[in-house]
């Protein structure tokens, strides 16, 4: 049976979705994504073996680090920004802070801290198209667990001084998350 379990940080980021979905709320953050995805995909599917038919679909705003991008992207790589591999590397500790989604969309970087311009901005513009605070860690926890991931994130802001409006930014991004589901070919309505 294929199952559609939504997560998305934020109510306000899914206030147009259509009812009736399987829809988790993480929280803002890494830490608290990670441990309700692992609930959520555990409650659902506490045998691995039932896990195949289990898609989870995040959902949510990001800041744009790049001129010009807007819209709704489906990332293809994804970064923790909160480490600095050179700095671990040199002290001899491997690290595995990217993953693969797959695809042709942007580098998406994921962190604990709000970016709202400034060197930090720039800094990751150098390496990542969008910034959220939540996609890696929905997508650590989907690798460990051996569960399928879509990603889907729109645009709200360039994660410059105006970011700190994101409460009424998010408003479209509602809206476009909620086109962008009902035009997808995924279930719109719990387990199928």
């Amino acid at each position: 049976m294929e199952r559609l379990l939504v997560l998305a940080a934020h109510p306000l980021e899914t206030r147009y979705l259509p009812p009736g979905l399987d829809l988790v709320l993480t929280g803002v953050g890494m830490s608290a994504a990670a441990v309700r995805t692992t609930e959520a995909v555990l409650t659902r599917c506490p045998d691995p073996a039932g896990r195949d038919g289990l898609t989870v679909l995040n959902i949510g705003s990001a800041g744009a680090l790049r001129d010009g991008l807007s819209g709704v992207h489906e990332p293809s790589r994804i970064i923790n920004r909160d480490v600095d591999e050179q700095l671990l590397r040199a002290a001899g500790i491997p690290v595995d802070n990217v993953l693969e989604l797959g695809g042709e969309g942007p580098v998406l970087a994921t962190g604990d801290s709000f970016v709202a311009g400034g060197p930090v901005r720039d800094a990751l513009a150098a390496r990542a198209d969008l910034v959220d605070m939540e996609g890696w860690a929905v997508a650590v926890a989907c690798r460990h667990l051996g569960v399928r991931l879509r990603m889907v994130k729109h645009v709200s802001d360039a994660a410059d001084e105006a970011a700190l409006a994101w409460a009424e930014k998010v408003e479209t991004s509602a809206r476009e998350l909620a086109a962008w589901f009902a035009a997808s070919d995924l279930p719109a309505g719990g387990p199928h």
